[in-house]
């Protein structure tokens, strides 16, 4: 009876398969029908962070994460491979170079650049995904960010930040900035003359091309650059930066 029971209840192997075979196609219609998302994290000297910022977007399910290291003094590009990222070493200290070298060797249809301590939740891919997925005049853009910080100073940046983002659609770095791979190539990537604000340059040259975006939930970014100045006088610093970079971009057009 109980030979009985277990052949009659058993599921051929044969519908198994099907069964198997079915549910893969199902899986690969699914992933072929949402957007890929690259995530790039330029980095130098960043061993002790770089596994947050992995961790999150492994989280979030992106489809491959590249480490551009910049030569660093310490284990941050070993840290990388261990954590299953694509690592890459810059020939130079340019995070231009670095951002530039990860697009090339991505594989997504959307790029996601960001820093290496900077978290990005798993609810702000998926809005990512969805936006770019369900809008495709929508080019590019970057997310809303706040700081690991108390300081309600930084807060009320923030808040402006985004407001800045959202009507003239200028991103930073810290913003973790993204854009549609073939736009990227189209305007040349990040320019690697620049020093510093390759991100505020490539984003205005982004905006003057077509429609870009502000998204939220917002990411979380480290505040350790406004420790040695202080909130106030490095976001005066930045501020006199920016003007100089945009100022800059628009005479040498």
């Amino acid at each position: 009876m109980n030979g009985s029971r277990i052949a009659t209840d058993a599921i051929p192997l044969r519908n198994l398969r099907k069964d198997v075979e079915v549910e893969r196609q199902a899986q690969f219609v699914f992933a072929a029908s949402v957007p890929q998302i690259s995530a790039i994290i330029p980095t130098l000297n960043e061993a002790d962070r770089i596994a947050a910022a992995v961790s999150a977007l492994q989280g979030a399910d992106v489809s491959e994460i590249l480490v551009i290291d910049a030569q660093s003094n310490d284990d941050t590009a070993r840290v990388a491979e261990e954590l299953g990222c694509l690592t890459f070493q810059s020939p130079n200290r340019s995070r231009a170079r670095q951002l530039n070298i990860g697009a090339d060797k991505s594989s997504g249809e959307v790029l996601l650049f960001l820093h290496a301590d900077t978290i990005v939740s798993k609810a702000s891919i998926d809005r990512l995904r969805s936006v770019m997925d369900s809008h495709p005049e929508i080019l590019g853009g970057g997310f809303t960010r706040l700081f690991d910080s108390p300081s309600v100073f930084l807060k009320v940046t923030c808040f402006f930040a985004a407001i800045r983002s959202k009507m003239f659609g200028l991103f930073l770095g810290d913003q973790a900035m993204f854009v549609r791979k073939e736009q990227f190539m189209k305007l040349g990537g990040f320019d690697e003359s620049l020093a510093k604000g390759e991100d505020l340059n490539f984003s205005a040259r982004l905006r003057t091309s077509g429609k870009t975006t502000t998204l939220s939930p917002a990411v979380l970014s480290s505040a350790r650059r406004f420790e040695k100045h202080g909130p106030l006088i490095q976001t005066w610093k930045d501020s006199c930066a920016a003007t100089r970079i945009l100022r800059d971009g628009r005479r040498s057009k």
